[in-house]
């Protein structure tokens, strides 16, 4: 329409003449201004069309900036993996203790997506979904106690690695799959009345990772 509305304004420039009489001029100029009038708003809707679809491309943008840096944290945050174990760096017994205890498993070879505290021997879930879990016991067989330990959810204890025997190293081991929720915790308890030993061989370890997030 501008380029129409141009041309003809053009067309009417040429056809004015110094011999026509001054009513024409005037018809000739009132159809100009008309046409100037046309143009001008012409300009000002293809300005307007313009910024808006500047606008709209910028949100579009902005949408797709959002949903890769989501889709990036959710990559980060599906990355779950931890193995440790109770230190190793010597001898060591843990237990028998009057009353349950959380183990803190301070040697950690493996943390990535940082969900296990060896501080607090705690992994928190940083996702919804399913996690394996492996836990190992181990100590030196006495007739007074045995070895084991509780894997807890929250304030639940579920399932028990335990062994006893006389004399000997004596270990168990179990293995178990959760639904977690966001902000879950699970953890290993030491049970009432039974220990652990731990040296540079590392026999009482804590692992865990994500199968799939849900």
């Amino acid at each position: 329409m501008k380029i129409s509305v141009s041309f003809m304004l053009l067309l009417l420039l040429g056809a004015i003449s110094p011999s026509e009489s001054v009513e024409s001029k005037q018809d000739t100029l009132r159809n100009m201004n008309a046409l100037l009038v046309q143009l001008k708003a012409d300009m000002t809707l293809l300005q307007r069309e313009t910024q808006e679809q500047a606008a709209q491309q910028k949100t579009e943008v902005d949408k797709l900036k959002t949903e890769v840096d989501k889709l990036n944290k959710q990559q980060i945050v599906q990355q779950v993996a931890f193995s440790a174990s109770l230190g190793g760096t010597g001898r060591a017994t843990i237990g028998p203790f009057p009353s349950a205890t959380t183990l803190i498993y301070k040697y950690v070879p493996t943390n990535i997506g940082n969900a296990y505290n060896p501080n607090t021997g705690v992994f928190t879930a940083p996702v919804r979904g399913a996690y394996n879990f492996e836990w190992w016991v181990g100590a030196f067989g006495d007739n007074g106690w045995g070895s084991g330990a509780w894997l807890v959810k929250n304030s639940n204890q579920l399932f028990m690695a335990y062994e006893q025997q006389k004399d000997g190293f004596m270990s168990s081991s179990k293995g178990m799959t959760l639904l977690l929720e966001v902000g879950d915790i699970v953890f290993i308890r030491l049970q009432v009345q039974t220990s652990v030993f731990d040296d540079p061989g590392h026999h009482n370890t804590f692992s865990g990772h994500l199968l799939f997030p849900m």
